[in-house]
């Protein structure tokens, strides 16, 4: 049975999903979010599946033969915390993760309450070094 991926490229507005967030708060964080992950990524915001706002994108293939494409980079303004999305895998996204600020991680993603909580400066070069691992990672995108 072939592997359809969910989480898709769309044409849904950015600008209107972020002004449906209902928390006040998290709806401004999620505007600056995509301040500064436009400009440091150099990439226009995408819509990708329901809820992840992402930037640029990659074609990934696995040994296993599943392959698809996927944001560089990202975030969603989920309801209980904002997920950052971030290259899996890549060892110099724990050592920047030292002086972000309160999160927590998951596999791909790490977890933030507000923008006050982290370190801007660290964010963005999470945002850069991801966009770096993802494109040796995967040359062919």
């Amino acid at each position: 049975m072939a592997y359809e991926q969910k989480t898709k490229e769309t044409d849904h507005s950015v600008t209107e999903f972020i002004a449906k967030v209902d928390h006040p708060k998290k709806k401004e964080d999620a505007y600056r979010l995509l301040e500064i992950f436009e400009e440091t990524t150099g990439y226009q915001a995408k819509m990708w599946g329901a809820s992840v706002i992402g930037f640029g994108k990659y074609h990934y293939k696995y040994e296993s033969g599943h392959e698809g494409e996927a944001p560089l980079v990202g975030f969603s303004p989920r309801k209980s915390k904002i997920s950052l999305y971030f290259a899996p895998g890549d060892e110099k996204r724990e050592e920047l993760l030292k002086d972000f600020g309160k999160h927590t991680t998951g596999k791909a993603c790490v977890y933030i309450n507000k923008i006050e909580d982290i370190n801007v400066d660290v964010l963005k070069e999470l945002i850069r070094q991801s966009m770096i691992f993802l494109q040796e990672s995967y040359p062919d995108r």
